[in-house]
């Protein structure tokens, strides 16, 4: 449904969720929270409903009922109860009733609620099953109905267990029915639909969750052993603080110079004697008086330079040898003769694209000519001490793609048929009923496969028309029809080179006994429904011949589509027409036969 055929409740709800999914998305940052999620909110307060649904009138006559739109409620109360599954996930009950000059709306709804909670504000979204009854005025019963309830909100929170809902607003459906006010041939009075538009706000009550955890912090040191003069690295990870506070860190060591900048702190460990140590880090939160500190520490140990000697590595891959596309696995393998820690790094290759990280990574092959390919890596150990080395993998001739005959047998499967005189010379793009685009969408997809095997594989296009018209309206008619089906293929992406066509206007028309021959042999269609097409089967051969025949031809192979209507297509009855002949004429009244006049 496009935006400018909603009614005015649908737009003011359509624009009310807008607003608070931006509310939603700009929130982001406010997803997490500082203290724990209560288990329930009860919410209580005023709303506001624009039911913005017509019903009849009461007391007006049902083969000629009067149109009546429920006027605004401005008198009503809502209620929600949420179970909070967890910060954000709750499932909610939701109670609302309006009232306004005779006419009351209540509803009971539930569904899922995602809220984002932030520092003094949440927002949140809901959808919600809804059971609707509706009274409207001079009308004795009731009318009960099921919709749903889709809408959003925000929240003012000013203590942990209460917040004040400075908005909330909902978009209404729900289908009624009024069977004994409205005749059958008055649908939208009979089983209107509310579109409504429904404006809260009040106050919310937070029950029962647990204190929010204590803060925490946890230390790391990468290598946890080295060698004199190798440096380490030491991390640190906060968890508990408030997300949105600027948190402070400190760090302090016994084994070696520290540098610390944030999460992160280095350790200079030249001139060090060797040993076992400890480096410690203080996280601080300055805007929070209670809770608001986190202490860890991490070991590690310093032991005596070893000889220098440099580390050995090879390259292994998997496969050495393979067509373009697939993947080569390299592994490498680097050690040290004194013992210490080695990283391999810097992989590279002549050709193609090379991924991975330590001592593994992957080539893809992909678009690659045949020939070979060097892959390098280095290797360095934590003393700065380097190796090399390389391995060849080849690419071979890729071999020629095998034809799928399944695929080639279905390339031309069906015709393409036209409602009559479709397409028009004012609308030539149009025509193209839904099943007969498919149709196409399906033939463009197999005809694209097939020719990465034969790429001289051509389509031609043959266009026909029944046998009413004109010879030159007819031939100008099937040259729209195979342009029509032309540039169909063309906007899946059938190159416009591969396709050629034929326009036959009337001459090649399929006979009655062709068409019946046809129908009878369709498994698709059951014997009443063959017998129902032989009695109409002059308005079936008309149109059987409004069609486009589709030839596939590709190094001496022809395939042609077969010419069977699609009755079992959603929309055949507007392919074959005709159905005026089924209504009874009125009798023509019968007029004096004329005199003859004599020739002079």
């Amino acid at each position: 449904m496009e935006i400018s055929s909603l009614s005015r409740a649908s737009r003011v709800a359509l624009a009310c969720a807008v607003a608070v999914l931006t509310l939603l998305v700009s929130a982001g940052p406010l997803a997490a929270q500082t203290e724990s999620t209560p288990k329930w909110d009860l919410f209580v307060g005023y709303q506001w409903l624009d039911p913005n649904i017509t019903t009849p009138a009461g007391f007006s006559d049902p083969n000629n009922p009067t149109p009546f739109l429920v006027p605004d409620m401005s008198k009503g109360v809502g209620g929600a109860l949420t179970y909070n599954l967890d910060p954000h996930w709750g499932m909610e009950v939701d109670l609302g009733h309006s009232t306004q000059g005779g006419n009351y709306d209540s509803t009971i709804s539930a569904g899922p609620r995602l809220m984002w909670r932030g520092e003094g504000v949440n927002f949140f979204m809901h959808g919600l099953a809804s059971y609707n009854r509706l009274a409207v005025q001079d009308i004795p019963n009731r009318s009960n109905g099921v919709g749903v309830l889709l809408g959003g909100g925000m929240d003012i929170v000013f203590t942990k267990t209460f917040a004040i809902r400075l908005f909330q607003a909902d978009y209404m459906w729900a289908h009624h029915h009024f069977p004994d006010l409205a005749a059958a041939q008055f649908p939208d009075l009979r089983r209107p639909t509310m579109e409504g538009v429904r404006l809260r706000t009040g106050v919310v009550f937070n029950f029962g969750g647990a204190e929010a955890p204590a803060p925490i912090a946890a230390c790391s040191v990468q290598p946890t052993e080295v060698m004199v003069g190798e440096p380490i690295t030491a991390t640190v990870t906060a968890s508990n603080f408030n997300p949105k506070h600027t948190v402070t860190y400190s760090w302090s060591g016994n084994g070696g110079k520290v540098t610390g900048k944030d999460t992160t702190a280095s350790i200079d460990t030249n001139d060090v004697a060797p040993g076992a140590y400890t480096i410690t880090a203080h996280v601080t939160d300055p805007k929070v008086k209670k809770a608001n500190e986190a202490s860890c520490s991490a070991n590690y140990t310093i032991k005596p330079l070893p000889p220098k000697n440099p580390p050995t590595m090879s390259l292994s891959a998997t496969p050495t040898e393979l067509t373009p596309g697939g993947a080569v696995n390299v592994s490498a393998n680097c050690t040290s003769p004194d013992g210490v820690p080695v990283t391999v790094a810097n992989w590279t290759s002549t050709l193609g694209t090379l991924s991975g990280s330590g001592n593994s990574a992957t080539l893809n092959t992909s678009g690659l000519p045949p020939g070979p390919v060097t892959i390098t890596a280095n290797c360095t150990d934590s003393r700065g001490l380097n190796a090399q080395a390389s391995t060849q993998v080849t690419i071979q001739n890729p071999p020629p793609p095998p034809v799928d005959k399944a695929l080639e047998a279905r390339l031309a499967l069906h015709s393409v048929y036209f409602v009559t005189a479709q397409p028009t010379s004012k609308d030539p793009t149009g025509g193209l009923l839904p099943s007969q685009q498919q149709t196409l969408a399906g033939l463009a997809t197999d005809f694209k496969k097939y020719r990465d095997a034969k790429p001289d594989a051509h389509l031609t296009l043959e266009g026909h028309a029944d046998h009413r018209g004109s010879p030159a309206f007819n031939q100008a008619l099937t040259e729209r029809r195979v342009a029509r089906v032309k540039s169909y293929l063309v906007e899946q992406g059938v190159p416009e080179s591969a396709i050629d066509t034929k326009a036959f206007g009337a001459e090649r028309n399929l006979t009655t006994d062709q068409v019946k021959e046809s129908v009878v042999q369709n498994t698709e269609l059951t014997t009443e429904e063959k017998k129902r097409a032989l009695a109409r089967i002059e308005v079936i051969r008309m149109a059987s011949n409004r069609r486009v025949d589709v030839t596939l031809n590709a190094g001496g192979t022809t395939e042609t589509s077969v010419r069977q209507f699609p009755f079992n297509a959603a929309d055949a009855l507007t392919l074959i027409g005709g159905r005026e002949a089924q209504v009874k004429k009125p009798a023509a009244t019968k007029r004096a036969p004329k005199k003859p006049v004599k020739k002079p």
